[in-house]
């Protein structure tokens, strides 16, 4: 290991929590950096993003205006403003142009493209600017692929940029930012000789580009970086990963335990600890009313937060829900919204048995709090899974998990053992909707031994899913650069 230690980190990615957030991407950039600075203090830490217009207007009044500069992008010259704030001891800068950040959605237009070509050329411009070149440019995501690609490609002959490292993390293979060839240079700002870089199955894949650019390639989890180097997991990128397997990490993310915490959450009726767990009670009573079911404290009940897709493991719960439902005694309580046809089938089964479903077709961080801490046993069958939170949420509220074993799923949960009382959660193995139920039964014969139970919900609160562990890794992957 070097005794050289790196001080200053630029984390860029297109969205951070407070901020604007739709995910585990947005969770990352908002806590990681905190937990950065609490392990090595002297560090200067800063985030950018881009402005959006759905920001808060109380998070703008803390605000600052840098400066504003001309990013030129091929043929174009575009307006870019800088502003920042602090939080938790971390600057965060905001790139501001209301061409491309003005919209009613953060994702989904037809020239994202080109919106996050802009934002990944103004970080590069904005450094001169603000008067900070990091050690790290760590980017997340295809969004701030270019980031890596014009640091290593274009940046890194002038003095200033020559000797910094670039990070490029995936959090979820299967979006990668491809393209056709046909924008290379006009909206990509990429030479002809830049071609190879880019060039992935006959398309523009940014992605494969930010990992042949890069210094070190990390995941959000360790057996997901050994799962994308299989054809299986990796949407297409599997060639490309084998060439660069040397470069690949896994480090699992971890979750905020102030805003995420049983014992203070204001979103509770009760609040409750792991060593008085009593009150759990009448926050479940609460979550039954709350979806229109029975009060009824010794029946277990099985809750999923989630989108509603496909590769979340619904289309296994679709096959099995109205057999479990039905032979076994428990309650079924879901949060999320999605493909249409999962939307339908569940509002369906909930109808039929309105005493045992309960369905809310919603996107409430509210309400989801409120299910994490009144439900007994949390459901995640997924297919693929790059880290999952929501496991980790339900541990620290005393939600038992029952997960399948992949991603950081099958690094956060192990499976509870009567004979030593270890382990955090239930598992199962394989991809199969019989299998799943056969995990949830076995989380049900658990429930109704209540020494068990209370040995397993102890086990999954006092499980250690901070941030402060994952920033040790991070910061001695930092140092090793």
């Amino acid at each position: 290991m070097s005794d050289t230690k790196i001080n200053k980190i630029l984390f860029v990615g297109s969205e951070a929590t407070p901020f604007a957030a739709t995910g585990g991407l947005g969770d990352v950039l908002g806590s990681l950096p905190a937990a950065l600075k609490g392990a090595r203090e002297e560090l200067d830490i800063r985030v950018v993003i881009p402005m959006y217009t759905s920001i808060s207007d109380s998070e703008r009044e803390k605000m600052e205006k840098v400066c504003e500069f001309t990013v030129n992008l091929s043929w174009r010259q575009q307006y870019c403003g800088i502003w920042s704030c602090e939080k938790n001891g971390v600057t965060y800068y905001f790139v501001d142009n209301e061409y491309y950040f003005k919209r009613s959605s953060m994702y989904g237009s037809f020239d994202d493209g080109e919106r996050y070509a802009f934002f990944c050329k103004a970080v590069l411009e904005m450094m001169p600017h603000i008067g900070f070149f990091p050690d790290v440019l760590h980017a997340h995501d295809w969004q701030s692929a270019l980031t890596v690609i014009y640091l290593k490609r274009k940046y890194r002959y002038f003095e200033e940029y020559s000797k910094m490292k670039a990070v490029y993390t995936i959090h979820n293979i299967e979006y990668q930012g491809i393209y056709g060839f046909e924008i290379l240079s006009d909206v990509f700002c990429l030479d002809s000789w830049d071609r190879y870089i880019v060039e992935y199955d006959g398309c523009i894949n940014l992605t494969k580009g930010a990992i042949v650019c890069c210094d070190k390639l990390t995941t959000v989890s360790p057996n997901y970086a050994n799962e994308i180097q299989t054809e299986y997991y990796s949407s297409g990128l599997h060639y490309i990963l084998a060439m660069n397997r040397d470069k690949i990490t896994g480090i699992i993310n971890g979750i905020d335990y102030d805003n995420y915490n049983p014992e203070t959450d204001p979103e509770l009726r009760r609040h409750y600890t792991a060593e008085n767990q009593l009150q759990k009670s009448v926050d479940k009573s609460e979550l039954q009313k709350t979806f229109g079911l029975p009060e009824k404290r010794d029946v277990p009940v099985i809750a999923m937060i989630s989108r509603l897709a496909s590769h979340k493991g619904f289309d296994l719960v679709k096959r099995i829900l109205e057999e479990m439902v039905t032979c076994e005694d428990i309650q079924f309580v879901l949060l999320g919204t999605g493909e249409m046809e999962l939307e339908d089938y569940f509002s369906y089964m909930a109808g039929k048995y309105p005493d045992r479903v309960g369905v809310k077709l919603a996107f409430n961080k509210s309400l989801a709090k409120q299910i994490y801490a009144g439900a007994d046993i949390f459901l995640m069958p997924s297919k693929s899974e790059p880290c999952g939170l929501a496991q980790m949420i339900a541990s620290r509220y005393g939600t038992v998990p029952v997960v399948r074993e992949t991603g950081g799923l099958y690094d956060t949960i192990k499976p509870y053992n009567p004979e030593d009382k270890s382990g955090n959660g239930i598992t199962f193995k394989t991809y199969n909707a019989h299998d799943m139920y056969d995990a949830v039964r076995r989380a049900v014969a658990l429930y109704k031994n209540k020494r068990q139970w209370k040995s397993l919900r102890t086990n999954a609160m006092t499980t250690d899913f901070s941030w402060n562990s994952s920033a040790v890794k991070y910061l001695e992957m930092y140092d090793n650069l």
